[in-house]
């Protein structure tokens, strides 16, 4: 088994972390803050603990995989012994570029640096480094323990070998990789985005309201979800910075962002991490806020 370091203890690196220490590899979790570090080991712990409940996890099982995690607050010495490194720190470019400058400082040469980024470009991320071969995107799916799915995203100058390491690597965690080129939002979110966006649209030019835009995508097309609800659990934070990297990225108009979202993001209403976005959300409940209150 190779050693990994994931980089940031939210969500996404904490469920990261979960999966590669419960498939055998040893986990180096990686985060400034160590209550952060804390916090991701209890929720990883707490995510475990349903596995155990469902019968699909013994605790034997439950107590190697979380034996198999360390926690660091610096960079060089999580990264010190690691083959694989995967960053999952906040989608913000600048964040990302120093991150992959410091790894490049840090990391073994022959190790291989992967980004979790939904939409920023592998190839910019690449050209931070001495090593742009090594570079790479694993984009994972939110919660990660449940989701199959992981992006692998070629970088102009990623190597060949990288990738079916890479794709490989996912398959050891029993996900199901699909290998897509560098391009703005690269699959999943280029479909997904515009259409949370055109859902956010429609409500904002009142066609419907909340939750009638959501019942009709759930019912009518099959979505376990509404668009509105899941851009709740994903961040409209999250979302606006995608819409702008497509914007950006593609020049097209069509991937402006709404006007409602824009406003939502800059009053602080972000949606489930903030407690309220199109739904409120508190202990664990969801209470729809009225449509009428986005209705002109």
């Amino acid at each position: 088994m190779i050693n990994v370091a994931v980089i940031g203890s939210g969500t996404m690196g904490n469920g990261i972390a979960h999966v590669f220490a419960q498939h055998g590899f040893p986990v180096a979790l990686i985060d400034i803050s160590q209550p952060a570090l804390d916090k991701a080991v209890g929720t990883i712990g707490k995510n475990l603990d349903r596995q155990v409940a469902k019968g699909s996890l013994s605790e034997a099982d439950k107590a190697a995989t979380l034996g198999r995690i360390t926690t660091h607050t610096t960079l060089a010495e999580g990264v010190r012994d690691v083959q694989l490194v995967v960053e999952a720190a906040t989608e913000n470019v600048e964040l990302k570029l120093q991150i992959f400058r410091d790894l490049d400082q840090h990391a073994p040469a022959g190790a291989i640096l992967a980004s979790n980024t939904s939409s920023i470009s592998i190839t910019r991320i690449a050209a931070a480094t001495k090593r742009p071969a090594q570079v790479i995107g694993m984009h994972f799916m939110n919660p990660v323990p449940v989701m199959k799915l992981v992006e692998v995203i070629r970088g102009y100058a990623t190597s060949d070998a990288v990738t079916e390491q890479v794709m490989d690597l996912s398959r050891q965690l029993e996900k199901t990789p699909v290998e897509v080129n560098d391009y703005p939002g690269f699959v999943a979110n280029r479909i997904l985005m515009p259409m949370i966006n055109e859902a956010i649209y429609t409500l904002f030019e009142g066609v419907a309201g909340v939750a009638e835009i959501d019942t009709v995508m759930k019912l009518g097309m099959a979505h376990p979800m509404g668009p509105l609800q899941l851009a709740d659990f994903i961040g409209l934070d999250v979302c606006l910075a995608i819409m702008r990297v497509l914007h950006e990225g593609l020049g097209n108009p069509k991937y402006a962002p709404c006007p409602l979202l824009v406003n939502m993001v800059m009053a602080g209403r972000l949606g489930v991490k903030s407690g309220e976005g199109f739904y409120t959300w508190g202990h664990g409940t969801k209470e729809l806020v009225l449509a009428e209150r986005f209705r002109k």
